[in-house]
């Protein structure tokens, strides 16, 4: 166990992008927590100081490489934050690659969320070599990771029954970064919407499959199948324009996808997933049937990249705390803030 009086909590930042860089700046702020190495393939990043790419007027010491070993081997974390790429086939080898160091990894792989439906083999292989080497493996964020599972799965607690869980998010994307708004296909035409979605070149939220499992995981419901409706746009009904994009009426403002799981021939969860500019209100809504009925409403939205910033940090104790092998949302303790000393928390 750690106390105020032992080192700080080393950690490795693994991809410095938007995410990383706002990861970087909050740890920063953070007492008993310290940045000890930060990993990225883009050679624009190699090799400059962490401070300097964060905007601050000061170095930090610590230069971003593409160097995996020389990083781990040099900083010695406690903790990896993993913030590369959202699928795990895209992943798997980098999570290999740490685990055999017997370094926690946090990652906002939206898939490792619940990587079992995704290629159970894998899955079971990380799990197996994090056990092996003595670390624990984590996906996590605040969506897969908590708003549309976690929060739903802690919200059962008082239920003696539950029927049907229904879970809406709704995100303004007017307030967000320019790419996020590209990357959901505002200002595109619907002809241009659905063949950059078939092309890929843009894609739907990721994650809620990942969802939809860990909570029937968690309730243990074994569902008969998973049912990911298609990308839909959402269609602008007037001008709208914001720092980044100008949409005209009729084109898409945004994209939509509503996911369900099935047993017994009845939809028992049901995720809706809404992003788009010029949305009259922004929410995150869970509705659990059941007895009793719960209903919970959080207006405005939980921020996106602030929320998955939060979640990572915040799990960094818990981590350390759990048991090795590769853990979801559900295996871990329950989560909190760590406004104090981040070594209080272990």
């Amino acid at each position: 166990m750690y106390t105020l009086s032992v080192e700080k909590i080393r950690v490795v930042l693994y991809g410095v992008g938007a995410i990383g860089r706002l990861v970087a700046k909050t740890l920063l702020e953070k007492s008993g927590v310290e940045i000890v190495g930060a990993i990225d393939i883009d050679p624009k990043k190699i090799g400059r100081d962490l401070g300097d790419l964060i905007g601050l007027e000061r170095k930090l010491g610590v230069i971003i490489s593409d160097k995996v070993d020389e990083v781990i081997s040099k900083g010695k974390p406690h903790v990896v934050i993993h913030m590369t790429r959202s699928y795990l086939k895209d992943v798997y080898d980098q999570l290999v690659e740490l685990i055999k160091y017997g370094v926690n990894v946090i990652s906002t792989c939206e898939e490792l969320s619940y990587p079992y439906i995704v290629d159970m083999k894998k899955a079971e292989e990380l799990d197996r070599l994090a056990k092996q080497h003595g670390c624990t493996v984590l996906g996590t964020g605040i969506n897969p990771g908590f708003l549309m599972d976690t929060l739903p799965i802690v919200l059962t607690s008082p239920c003696i029954k539950v029927d049907k869980i229904s879970i809406t998010r709704v995100i303004n994307a007017s307030t967000r970064r320019g790419p996020f708004q590209k990357k959901i296909g505002a200002g595109l035409t619907v002809e241009e919407f659905k063949r950059k979605i078939a092309s890929k070149e843009i894609t739907g939220h990721v994650g809620l499959e990942q969802s939809i499992a860990l909570i029937a995981s968690a309730l243990k419901w074994h569902l008969d199948d998973i049912n990911v409706a298609p990308v839909e746009p959402v269609i602008a009904d007037r001008y709208i324009k914001t720092d980044y994009v100008e949409v005209q009426p009729g084109q898409a403002a945004g994209l939509m996808q509503i996911a369900r799981g099935l047993m017994n021939g009845k939809d028992v969860i049901e995720l809706t997933f809404k992003a788009y500019v010029g949305a009259p209100e922004e929410y995150d809504s869970i509705v659990i049937e059941g007895i009793p009925r719960i209903q919970q409403k959080i207006s405005p939205c939980v921020h996106g990249d602030w929320g998955t910033v939060g979640m990572v940090i915040n799990m960094i104790p818990k981590v350390i705390k759990a048991p090795p092998g590769l853990l979801t949302m559900k295996d871990v303790i329950l989560p909190c803030a760590t406004p104090e000393d981040m070594r209080k928390y272990i």
